[in-house]
């Protein structure tokens, strides 16, 4: 089964495969004042959105507001604290992740 990662103060998403590392990623997580939300979520959908996002999107379960995982069109900003709250990775990377994963993958995010 797989689990995702999200090292915020590193700026890493690993996805682990029962409990083996997969596959290791750079990513952008919210800057401070619209931090990426700590905890544990699920993915609870995901679809194809546009260039903005980096045309795949993985939907986190957060209650609180739409927050995701997705690719972007800013690579620049990968490895760094600049968005709403998203986790953006590398678009080639996102269109990985999101063939790979399913719905209801759990994703811990600290």
């Amino acid at each position: 089964m797989y689990l995702i990662e999200i090292d915020r103060r590193n700026r890493r998403l690993r996805l682990l495969d029962d409990g083996k590392l997969v596959r290791e990623y750079p990513v952008a997580v919210g800057k401070p004042s619209t931090p990426t939300p700590a905890g544990n979520w699920t993915i609870t959908e995901k679809a194809l959105w546009g260039a903005q996002f980096g045309g795949h999107f993985m939907r986190l379960s957060v209650p609180w507001g739409v927050y995701g995982i997705h690719g972007t069109n800013k690579p620049w900003s990968i490895g760094q604290a600049v968005s709403h709250g998203c986790v953006r990775m590398h678009s080639s990377d996102a269109a990985e992740l999101y063939n790979t994963v399913s719905i209801g993958t759990p994703v811990h995010i600290y």
